[in-house]
């Protein structure tokens, strides 16, 4: 047996911030090596952030992805850190170079394993299937890398790992968090360390990116898939653990295999004992449901250059829960909160607007809106629909307007449910910029008020969200609820939920609305996902389309 010290660099980067990915690699890294580790791992396309989406198609950006690895390689070993092995997550174009070369492998996530100024294989393991894993030998252990997928494809990299002899795997990954009922990647690692016959070590990207949000949740697992270390959800940790592994065969005479590299056959005995393995609790739903959307909320405005916001407070569940995590995303002093009452408008619903904002220290304004309604009465005859909407189109003008005038984002606080029926009109009109709430359900709402309260009331705090917001659901939301669920993320049809159990009535109302809304779904602004299938963005149904529901539906004016 071999001790390796293993760093993982549970980190935050930027999509397209080379410059500054490569510097939180810097970072870690020399933590990593103050704590004496020989190899510090870092997520998935650590370099270049993660999605890159279409920034993969173009070649300019190949070509800085390239230039950072060669780069990030020489600035490591002029800081004194060169002889620590760095797995730093990139992108590769493949031996083509060419991201339209339909003949080559294509631009694909893949590991740079840096040494002593240089690239070690260059970008390696390729996240393409059939590959087999890179394998690089430090201090006489064999370490096979896999990437992002590789972690569920049975019979793949980590069954190769098992025939290359790898005493560990180390995974790099970017899995976006999930609200689930199930701890399923620490189950699937545990697999893949059986399958592998080696500990296996995953680490995981942490923060923001649009719409989702990456839970960090690292964690290493010995071969018969016991858990010996986990990091914390939703926060850039650097895990060091000490790991006992067997020691890497003997090399064949003619020089190691191609994709295998030697860097050590010994490394030096740390000055210190590593810290005791860490084991990260995970919290019950609701709190990890709020720290993805204060975390999402946090980084989608601080990486496109946002450091406040402004959302209009209508006393009501959505606008308090949406105001909450702004405070604790961006500090009460970076929320700006404006109460907008019309002539219908509740005293009770002022009041609770008032209270929130003296609840939570946000920056509390108040702009009737009655003014302007009779102006625009004045010059247009309006009735019906266009009438009851007018007051939340003017509601979208005002907070649209200060957030430009003081250079803040705008958010909506529509939630999941009142999107997916097609809530007519969003606060902050087509210039909000983010909605925290848009994958969250109307009763998950109620029960993340409740839960945020009751934090607060456990750490002695004022509880920042009113009472009387918080009260009972309005009737029929739980089973809407579940009728959507079951609509959007289960694809049941109008049949299966009747037999369910659901009102008839209720069902097809239900799915009509949905179906008939969806040109305002996509005029969403992006909202941090928790769930496998966020209905605005999965749930893409065509616009024009008369399939309903298992039958052919023709309007009653279209022509035959």
């Amino acid at each position: 047996m071999a001790r390796l010290r293993v760093a993982l660099a549970q980190a935050d980067p930027t999509v397209g911030d080379l410059t500054g990915n490569s510097a939180l690699v810097l970072a870690w890294t020399a933590r990593a090596a103050g704590e004496g580790a020989h190899v510090v791992a870092f997520p998935q396309l650590m370099l270049t952030g993660h999605p890159v989406g279409d920034l993969a198609l173009q070649e300019p950006f190949l070509v800085a992805c390239r230039q950072a690895v060669d780069d990030l390689a020489v600035r490591l070993a002029e800081r004194g850190l060169g002889e620590i092995v760095v797995l730093a997550g990139c992108l590769d174009a493949g031996d083509a170079g060419d991201a339209g070369n339909a003949d080559g492998p294509g631009p694909h996530a893949a590991t740079a394993v840096l040494y002593r100024g240089a690239r070690v294989l260059g970008p390696a393991n390729g996240d393409r299937p059939g590959e087999p894993p890179a394998v690089v030998r430090v201090g006489g252990v064999d370490i096979a890398l896999a990437v992002g997928e590789d972690l569920e494809r049975g019979s793949g990299p980590f069954a190769e790992a098992r025939h290359a002899g790898a005493g560990l795997v180390v995974h790099g990954d970017a899995a976006p968090y999930e609200l689930g009922p199930d701890d399923t990647r620490l189950a699937l690692l545990a697999r893949r360390a059986t399958e592998a016959g080696a500990t296996v070590a995953s680490v995981n990207l942490v923060g923001g990116q649009d719409e989702l949000v990456f839970a960090g949740d690292s964690m290493v697992v010995r071969p018969d898939g016991a858990l010996i270390a986990r990091a914390p959800l939703f926060d850039e940790r650097l895990m060091v653990l000490d790991l006992d592994l067997p020691a890497a065969p003997v090399e064949p005479a003619g020089g190691p295999a191609p994709g295998h590299a030697t860097l050590s056959d010994a490394v030096p005995e740390p000055a210190r004992p590593a810290p005791p393995p860490e084991i990260a609790a995970r919290g019950v739903d609701e709190a990890e449901v709020w720290q993805a959307l204060v975390l999402g909320l946090r980084d989608y405005a601080h990486k496109n250059g946002y450091h406040s916001v402004a959302l209009g407070l209508s006393g009501g569940i959505d606008s308090a829960v949406a105001a909450a995590i702004a405070c604790d995303a961006l500090g009460p002093a970076g929320v700006v909160g404006v109460s907008m009452p019309g002539e219908y408008s509740s005293v009770a619903s002022r009041d609770d607007a008032r209270e929130l904002a003296l609840r939570t220290g946000l920056d509390f304004r108040v702009e009737p809106i009655q003014p302007m309604v009779d102006a625009f009465l004045a010059n247009l005859a309006l009735g019906g629909t266009a009438l009851e909407l007018l007051p939340a189109r003017v509601r979208g003008v005002i907070i649209a307007t200060l957030a430009d005038q003081e250079q803040r984002l705008v958010l909506t606080v529509a939630d999941r449910s009142a999107l997916a029926v097609g809530d007519p009109i969003l606060q902050g009109g087509p210039e909000a910029g983010f909605d925290p709430l848009k994958d969250v359900p109307r009763t998950l709402v109620r029960r993340l008020a409740r839960w945020r309260n009751e934090e607060a009331e456990r750490r002695d705090e004022p509880p920042p969200i009113p009472r009387r917001a918080i009260a009972g659901p309005p009737a029929g939301h739980e089973a809407l609820d579940a009728i959507l669920a079951g609509y959007v993320d289960a694809g049941l049809g109008r049949d299966d939920l009747v037999a369910e159990g659901y009102d008839p009535g209720l069902v097809d109302r239900a799915l009509r609305m949905v179906d008939s809304a969806e040109y305002r779904r996509r005029q969403i602004p992006p909202g941090t996902r928790i769930s496998a299938r966020a209905s605005a963005r999965d749930h893409g149904l065509p616009i024009t389309n008369r399939f309903r529901h298992g039958r052919v539906i023709r309007p009653k004016t279209a022509p035959r």
